[in-house]
């Protein structure tokens, strides 16, 4: 645990600090250091009943990785909107796209304050490309989809990335919605990367977000692998599909990596 004289202060009056919050505690469990007590005894009470939490995490960070160097790489995609971007940590969005296509244009969209007050790690750019910060709800598309026109270009292939953001919507056919929403206003050549927390692997990992959603934190819905294949509907998955974000193109290895409780996958807008 970071040393309590070293935590942030909150500069923004929208900023709780005494009620964890899930971006903070993904930071933590990311190993970063823009969190605050509460949300480091909420990470750790949540690590006590399943330390897997940690892999799961860090693995979906490497799946995002994984996907956009696809997506630069083999696909051609030189423009992100990342909604639900969280606390700026290593290997963000703009970093990984980037290092491979300096043009890349990056949007980021969050409307907590504390990401909003990090906002100028996330804006960092390349000379050739750029980056942009929008402070939004992502039930609100579009005010994002208003928003986001002023650095990317909507006639050009986009990809629309949601990494662990759809779960904060607690009904899904709201979350569909909303996607579809976002989706269309995308040309043909645009791509869809979703992953979030899945039901029906570890009945460990239920329990423990099941007592975080009853902390007092912002409630995080952990969905069946079938309900987050069903975001991608029309769209056609990129190989191997909607699985455990372990198994999504993993780097080559000595054995088989091991399936995590958060599923994920890409698709394309034909």
């Amino acid at each position: 645990m970071s040393d309590p004289a070293a935590a942030p202060e909150p500069a923004n009056p929208r900023i709780d600090a005494s009620i964890p919050h899930s971006a903070r505690i993904w930071n933590y469990w990311l190993g970063g250091k823009d969190n605050y007590r509460v949300d480091e005894e909420a990470g750790d009470a949540y690590t006590a009943v399943f330390p897997g939490i940690v892999t799961i995490a860090r693995s979906s960070r490497a799946f995002l990785r994984r996907n956009i160097t696809y997506l630069v790489s083999e696909a051609g995609i030189r423009q992100f909107l990342d909604i639900g971007t969280g606390l700026p940590t290593a290997q963000n969005t703009h970093e990984v796209a980037q290092r491979l296509a300096p043009e890349a244009r990056i949007v980021y969209v969050d409307n907590d304050p504390m990401v909003l007050a990090h906002a100028r790690a996330l804006l960092y750019s390349t000379r050739e490309g750029a980056t942009a910060y929008v402070d939004a709800d992502v039930t609100d598309p579009d005010r994002i989809l208003a928003a986001a026109a002023d650095t990317l270009d909507f006639g050009r292939p986009t990809a629309l990335i949601l990494s662990n953001i759809l779960g904060h919507i607690a009904d899904h056919g709201q979350a569909r919605s909303i996607v579809t929403r976002l989706m269309d206003a995308l040309p043909a050549g645009s791509y869809l990367s979703i992953n979030d927390g899945s039901l029906g692997v570890d009945p460990v990992f239920e329990q423990a977000q099941d007592a975080y959603n009853s902390s007092g934190a912002v409630p995080y819905n952990l969905r069946t692998a079938d309900e987050i294949t069903t975001f991608f509907d029309g769209l056609d998955l990129v190989d191997p599909g909607v699985v455990s974000v372990t198994q999504w193109r993993p780097e080559p290895g000595p054995s088989a990596p091991e399936v995590v409780a958060e599923h994920g996958g890409l698709a394309r807008k034909g």
